[in-house]
């Protein structure tokens, strides 16, 4: 990692900068796929899955039958993390309900705000050498308690023309109506577009390469929404002498192994930390089986020494983390000033895996510095605030007259004569 002593304000650009690559030559490819499957489909779709997954399909959507094969297949200790993760991310998303919101603005003029969930929602989820079954629980338990009626799943298969066991596992105990094998931009079109076999959906969720990143950006301009910009897995460190540095090291080269472009940022007070984490990530990368990816993370990321906590929090609010861990004294300064991150992480023991994984929040997080204005995957992710108002004869006679007002000053007669006619209707 490359290390920085005490830089400058006007240096922080500079030095926080991520490891994204262009997209121009992408958005051409992502173009050219979208159009194909929009214009013919299934067939499309199963070509580019022979290109790059390297298996012919006959069929695209995953059988009741393959899900239980898969469903006996997996152990049943991973079973039980399995769902003692579900039950936590349950509790914790199903606490963000929210009862209606009702007033009565004047006399007679009532207004409430209800919430409704999206019809229908696709999750994508990356296959490969990480399928990340994990995510489906932080897609799909939020979408169903939100009540969304259809969650679509698309995943890329592998060469047997399946997809993980532990993925149809955790579709099929998350309320997942329908499971495609079909990954990268062909499955964003196939979602955004409707094909014979996909449906049509209006909200598309979950990570992916940065073909997928690119997809997902394009599908907007087709009337889909997305979950939120993405962009490679990052993690800030806020460490002092009280940090232990092994936890501080593993922490940071969790998030590196996600993947070459990923990129992760010690920040410390203290000069003997930095040099105690440093040795410590080289001896742990050694023993992990992604290390060639780590390393190649590592090329990316920082350890940066910085004189106090008010200017490691100044740093810190400028690069927006996805994922922030605060390990220090001083802790309730960082906690109390952190305006940009994703998700925040309290403490030696309490490790980003956890969020990951089974401590209840969400890990679909802003990442590439959108932190400072999306927040992270929630219960209302899957949902839309709708707002109403009913207005009695004595709301109009309150309102009318302003109105009336507003309406011939903006120049919309229309608009004012639709008031005119019932305030004369009640003489």
């Amino acid at each position: 990692m490359q290390r920085i002593n005490y830089p400058q304000p006007k240096e922080w650009d500079e030095i926080l900068k991520r490891p994204t690559q262009t997209v121009s030559d992408i958005e051409a490819i992502v173009y050219s796929i979208f159009k194909e499957v929009e214009a013919d489909g299934d067939t499309v779709i199963k070509k580019y899955t022979t290109q790059f997954d390297k298996v012919t399909l006959d069929s695209l959507v995953v059988s009741e039958s393959e899900i239980e094969q898969a469903s006996n297949s997996v152990s049943d200790a991973l079973k039980q993390a399995i769902n003692l993760a579900k039950s936590n991310i349950e509790k914790f998303h199903a606490a963000q309900k929210t009862s209606k919101v009702a007033v009565e603005t004047l006399p007679g003029v009532e207004c409430w705000q209800e919430k409704r969930p999206i019809q229908k929602v696709g999750l994508y989820i990356p296959g490969g050498t990480a399928p990340l079954f994990s995510t489906i629980l932080m897609l799909a338990i939020p979408a169903k308690l939100a009540g969304c009626k259809e969650i679509v799943l698309c995943s890329p298969p592998d060469k047997n023309g399946e997809i993980n066991s532990a993925i149809l596992y955790a579709a099929q105990i998350c309320g997942v109506t329908q499971i495609f094998k079909v990954g990268g931009i062909q499955a964003i079109a196939g979602m955004t577009f409707g094909t014979e076999s996909i449906p049509k959906v209006y909200k598309i969720f979950g990570p992916g390469n940065q073909y997928v990143t690119v997809a997902k950006q394009l599908a907007t301009k087709y009337n889909v929404a997305i979950d939120m910009p993405a962009g490679p897995s990052e993690l800030l460190v806020a460490a002092d002498d009280t940090a232990n540095p092994a936890f501080v090291a593993s922490d940071l080269l969790s998030q590196a192994e996600h993947g070459v472009d990923s990129q992760v940022i010690l920040v410390s007070t203290s000069e003997k930390l930095i040099e105690a984490i440093g040795t410590e990530i080289e001896n742990q990368i050694q023993q992990l089986p992604r290390k060639d990816i780590a390393r190649k993370s590592i090329g990316n990321s920082r350890l940066i020494l910085v004189k106090d906590d008010k200017e490691a929090m100044a740093l810190i609010n400028e690069y927006g983390p996805e994922h922030f861990i605060v390990c220090v004294e001083n802790e309730n300064f960082y906690l109390e000033n952190i305006q940009n991150a994703g998700s925040v992480f309290i403490g030696n023991y309490t490790p980003e895996s956890a969020g990951d994984y089974a401590s209840g929040t969400n890990h679909t997080l802003p990442t590439n510095g959108y932190a400072k204005q999306y927040s992270g995957v929630n219960l209302d992710s899957f949902m839309k605030s709708m707002t109403f108002q009913k207005i009695s004869e004595k709301g109009i006679k309150g309102i009318g007259t302003a109105i009336e007002l507003m309406a011939e000053a903006e120049g919309l007669q229309a608009h004012k004569n639709a008031v005119t006619l019932r305030l004369k209707s009640l003489k």
